[in-house]
């Protein structure tokens, strides 16, 4: 197979040879896929929806429900960590053998502080959106003032 610098574009830029006579003899882009598909051999959803720690056979160590106070619950997983991570140390020092009790503690709280922290994902998105408007809108008006 030889290979070149600049290859050919794809054969279906032909579709396109028009489009500056003509915009509209351009066919339309594919609909958006919804639902479930198929990429690289492993299915997707198209529906961002953050798996419950039960549906993923993971015990939760922080209450149920909307009204979650995530400060207050990260800062207790937090030091319950700090706690197992000190107990495991001192199980490596007295008792060996008995360390995977603890690292499956350790490990639980862990997975329990991903889940907590990735429920804050769409708010810290949010956050970032806002923050990038407001620096256009700064960025605009100062561009305004040097104009004037």
């Amino acid at each position: 197979m030889a290979t070149a610098t600049y290859p050919p574009p794809p054969p279906f830029y032909r579709l396109y040879k028009d489009y500056l006579q003509n915009p509209k003899s351009a066919p339309e882009p594919p609909p958006p896929i919804e639902g479930t598909y198929v990429c690289f051999g492993g299915n997707y959803t198209t529906d961002d929806v953050l798996p419950s720690l039960e549906d993923q056979g993971v015990r939760q160590l922080y209450p149920k429900g909307p009204n979650i106070d995530f400060k207050k619950e990260l800062r207790s997983l937090n030091r319950e960590l700090q706690l197992h991570i000190l107990e495991l140390a001192d199980v490596l020092v007295e008792r060996p053998s008995q360390y995977a009790r603890q690292v499956e503690e350790i490990s639980l709280i862990f997975k329990n502080l991903h889940h907590l922290l990735n429920s804050l994902r769409p708010h810290q998105a949010r956050a970032t959106l806002i923050h990038i408007l407001e620096l256009q809108i700064q960025r605009r008006k100062e561009a305004l003032e040097d104009i004037k």
